[in-house]
């Protein structure tokens, strides 16, 4: 790969996850400040990003795959995704916005996937070189956490509007991207073809079945951080909490470095409890901590994002890459994240904004608050029992280290969000 096209698919990767970051992160402070919405209505509209992943392997399936060129795809998802988001910017009814933005999820989540192919499909050695190229991905999360917690947008609609700005830039610039043809156009879509049957055979394994029990359980708790962190932060007078967030990412980078050393110690089971430990640990964090004498503890629960992510995520995505054949891993992945990032954090939306709804608290100037300490507990329980149930339940006695440490230290270039 010549360092013309490096420097193209990198910056694809910046503005995709920039978009991401931009307008994600914030929406909770921004509705519940700004337009005064619950946190059961909060919790849904984090949820469309799990309806966009439950639909877009499906979308994937049928139009990139089949039907068009990979950047046109690109380009026409995020113009239309730019206009979603400047309309709903200026939303002041939940169902409207809801509407709006869950249409954007449906445009949105299928660009993760098809950015991803769209560069592999560039590469000589995608094991090689795609971790320097994806990580432009995090830089551009980290980008936008910085620069909308610095100007202090938090509680504004305007990161939506930047992010509608950045898609726009997005969709004009796939049309500069190499051309990318569809590779499929011969076969038929079915729900086979999308999740071969092979690859659903895997449950029939105990250990995998218990793997995607586990990390379907996990992220009904995980959509507590990802919707209401930063609604958290700013209500306990943290200042510049969209940046201060970006450590997360820091530390995911970081932690993605260690996991080869971690997976010689440790293994698969060690590795997967380690990262849903650290999410019970960051919950009772947050529910103890506070701006003053335990500032560090909020720092601690945003830092520990790099072992909540990485040793659970990427070691899964590793044991999966282990256990499935190599022709069925892509579908492998594929269900996985259908059962993670889209039911489990679909139920996990749904279950978040009912707890926090049901700890909401009036305050004399008209708005409202949350009992935080009893929301971030029942997310520490919560964690704890799925670690629990996944300790007396998984076991994997058929573990080649070998085989599993090439494949950890192959999958820790492969920086994921």
């Amino acid at each position: 790969m010549n360092f013309s096209l490096r420097l193209r698919l990198s910056f694809m990767m910046l503005l995709q996850y920039f978009i991401w970051g931009a307008w994600y992160v914030t929406l909770g402070t921004w509705l519940a400040t700004s337009l005064r919405f619950s946190g059961q209505q909060i919790g849904l509209a984090a949820g469309t990003t799990a309806v966009g992943a439950i639909i877009a392997p499906f979308f994937v399936g049928l139009v990139a795959d089949r039907l068009f060129k990979t950047q046109r795809v690109l380009s026409f998802l995020h113009i239309v995704g730019a206009a979603l988001l400047f309309l709903a910017s200026f939303q002041t009814s939940f169902l409207l916005l809801y509407l709006i933005v869950l249409v954007y999820c449906l445009c949105f989540m299928p660009t993760l996937a098809l950015t991803n192919s769209l560069a592999f499909r560039h590469m000589q050695s995608p094991q090689e070189q795609f971790g320097s190229i994806r990580v432009l991905g995090s830089g551009g999360w980290i980008l936008a956490g910085l620069l909308i917690g610095t100007l202090r947008l938090e509680a504004t609609a305007i990161p939506m509007r930047l992010a509608a700005a950045a898609s726009l830039l997005m969709g004009v610039y796939c049309l500069t991207l190499p051309d990318t043809p569809p590779l499929a156009r011969a076969t038929k879509l079915s729900l086979g073809s999308i999740f071969p049957r092979e690859a659903v055979n895997l449950l029939r394994e105990r250990s995998m079945l218990v793997f995607a029990l586990a990390s379907f359980l996990i992220c009904i708790p995980l959509q507590f951080y990802y919707a209401f962190t930063n609604l958290f932060l700013n209500q306990a007078g943290v200042r510049n909490a969209a940046g201060k967030m970006t450590g997360g990412q820091i530390s995911e980078l970081l932690c993605m470095l260690l996991i080869p050393w971690f997976f010689r110690r440790l293994g698969v089971k060690y590795m997967l409890a380690a990262g849903m430990f650290a999410w019970v640990v960051r919950y009772l964090f947050f529910a103890y901590g506070n701006v003053d004498e335990r500032m560090w503890m909020l720092w601690a629960g945003i830092l520990l994002h790099g072992i909540c992510y990485d040793f659970f995520f990427v070691t899964g995505q590793i044991y999966i890459d282990r256990k499935a054949a190599v022709s069925l891993r892509a579908s492998a992945q594929g269900l996985i994240t259908f059962i993670t990032y889209g039911l489990g954090m679909f139920v996990g939306s749904w279950l978040s904004g009912a707890v926090v709804s049901h700890h909401a608290l009036a305050v004399p100037q008209g708005g409202q608050t949350y009992d935080w300490k009893a929301i971030w507990i029942f997310s520490a329980y919560a964690s704890v029992l799925v670690l629990i149930l996944f300790l007396l339940s998984f076991s994997d006695h058929d573990t080649d280290k070998g085989t599993s440490l090439q494949s950890a230290e192959a999958t820790s270039v492969q920086v994921q969000q």
